[in-house]
């Protein structure tokens, strides 16, 4: 369903389906039930301004009958958020696609805490594109190439590439060397991630996650003594925190993961140790002129500088 409220700030309007029937006489009532926890009366003020809609474009009023219509939308009053010291590069932009490299600890999309401090937000006010869409995602931790979809009309037809898995991905680790360990290996495992469970889990079955992994180089770090390596990584898969999961399980976590192999305890963002994840390159055939392209990062991995 498209919403009827334009994006506003780079951020959509919010859609709230509405309950047939309830304790509630009008839709606005179920809305403040709903959220009116947080802020009644902009709720409130919202209804009585006009800026409160269903799909076919009829304004709801505090009055509207709470079954007159199945969902509306409405703009949430986003509090305003300190910006993240970091910042996103656009790699390349047409009327079709923009690619990014989006930094460590920026989300892509909006969620929780992070409404206009995420890539899609910031993009959408930079290039002035309410229409942009993100073809994927990175974890907030994770660093580099990131496509977005700048018109609707051409967006399926890049929503097929990874739909049918005709993109190749490839990303740049971190992590301590084993010297046992043979490389390059190809990791296959079952992994699951519930939406109420912070980490992602490999349990037995049949394998529905495989990346290859492969070292490139290695280095003795000064300050330690510990021998690291430049690892490069590629998840024929796209499974929530699949490249972490595997190398932990290899042995050599990636290095500044809090996730994986150990959980650690909720802390404030230390931006001197991101996570050293980096989404490398991408590489497709354009669905649009049928050419061959790849787009590189031009970000590099701190625990191994001058090695693009």
């Amino acid at each position: 369903m498209k919403s009827p409220l334009p994006v506003r700030n780079g951020v959509n309007a919010t859609r709230v389906r509405i309950p047939d029937e309830g304790p509630w006489t009008t839709a606005m009532e179920f809305v403040l039930e709903k959220f009116g926890h947080v802020d009644p009366a902009g709720i409130v003020d919202r209804f009585e301004r006009g800026e409160v809609m269903a799909l076919d474009g009829e304004i709801i009023t505090p009055a509207t009958p709470l079954n007159q219509h199945m969902f509306i939308w409405y703009y949430r009053e986003v509090p305003v958020e300190e910006r993240l010291p970091v910042e996103l590069s656009v790699l390349h932009h047409d009327d079709d696609l923009v690619v990014v490299d989006k930094p460590h600890f920026l989300p892509t999309t909006p969620g929780g805490m992070y409404v206009q401090e995420s890539a899609l937000v910031r993009l959408r006010v930079l290039l002035d594109l309410p229409e942009l869409v993100p073809m994927h995602r990175l974890d907030r931790m994770t660093a580099g190439v990131l496509l977005f979809s700048a018109n609707p009309d051409t967006r399926g037809k890049y929503q097929t590439l990874f739909e049918k898995r005709r993109i190749q991905k490839t990303y740049r680790a971190v992590a301590p060397v084993r010297e046992d360990l043979e490389l390059p290996l190809v990791v296959h495992s079952r992994m699951i991630k519930s939406r109420t469970y912070l980490l992602a889990q490999e349990v037995p079955g049949e394998p529905n996650a495989e990346t290859r992994i492969e070292l490139m180089d290695t280095r003795v770090d000064e300050s330690t003594g510990e021998k690291l390596g430049l690892y490069d990584l590629a998840p024929h898969t796209g499974k929530t925190h699949q490249l972490r999961v595997h190398m932990a399980s290899q042995g050599i976590g990636i290095l500044n993961d809090s996730f994986y192999p150990v959980l650690h305890e909720k802390a404030p963002d230390d931006y001197t140790k991101p996570l050293q994840l980096l989404a490398h390159s991408i590489s497709f055939i354009d669905p649009l002129t049928r050419e061959p392209v790849t787009y590189s990062s031009k970000l590099e991995l701190a625990a191994f500088p001058n090695h693009n």
